[in-house]
């Protein structure tokens, strides 16, 4: 079976060490700050000012003025910090971020993103996505394999504009993790019941499959 989204932040979460300061992107990604490891020290920034977001406030505990970049209200933990967003962006441009989790609509071989723009629809702009595929190194792209029609979303070429060229190293799908070589992907990782060979029909860019995917394990 395909990832849950849950499941998909609990993956991402594995990727964090101690001492990361982590930007996360708006949709799935928001959802990792809610799997943090224990005792694991990380800082969470968003790009309209917040540095310190904790997890997800519970029913009656939300504060309206404490948002996240996509205006879900969040928590503050112990130490966090607010500021302008222009300084936010200073720390985003200025390399100052350890880890980015994004959200993408299509990823292709070359390590291209392109996350904000689907022609014919109404566009509110590309937000601070170009920054931070500009400004950090250590990326991962959280999306569902395929579209609602079945259409793959990891390509040899992104066909919808892009928001960076050559930026994306690692991508996490509800199929499969996948990091990105040479032009191909290659699958590292694939969700519990899903086969290669479904996740090879559901990618359209060159794919290199080992010969053993061990299948993600979650508690």
């Amino acid at each position: 079976m395909a990832l849950s989204r849950e499941q998909m932040a609990q993956r991402v979460a594995r990727e964090m060490q101690d001492g990361f300061y982590v930007n996360l992107g708006i949709g799935i990604p928001t959802l990792v700050a809610n799997y943090i490891p224990d005792g694991m020290e990380v800082m969470l920034q968003s790009e309209n000012g917040l540095l310190g977001m904790g997890a997800f406030p519970r029913v009656g505990e939300a504060d309206a003025d404490m948002i996240n970049a996509g205006k879900q209200t969040v928590t503050a933990r112990t130490g966090a910090s607010i500021f302008s967003s222009a300084e936010s962006f200073a720390m985003i441009r200025g390399g100052h971020i350890d880890l980015t989790v994004l959200g993408a609509f299509e990823v292709d071989v070359e390590g291209n993103i392109a996350s904000w723009m689907i022609p014919g629809k109404l566009v509110k702009g590309m937000g601070g996505a170009m920054d931070l595929v500009a400004g950090a190194e250590n990326i991962i792209v959280t999306m569902t394999h395929a579209s609602k029609d079945g259409e793959s979303k990891l390509l040899s070429r992104c066909s919808l504009p892009l928001t960076g060229a050559g930026c994306i190293k690692r991508v996490l799908t509800d199929l499969a993790y996948l990091e990105i070589q040479d032009g191909a992907f290659i699958l590292k990782e694939r969700a519990p019941g899903v086969s290669v060979e479904e996740i090879v029909s559901k990618t359209a860019g060159k794919l290199i499959v080992p010969d053993h995917v061990p299948e993600m394990q979650f508690a």
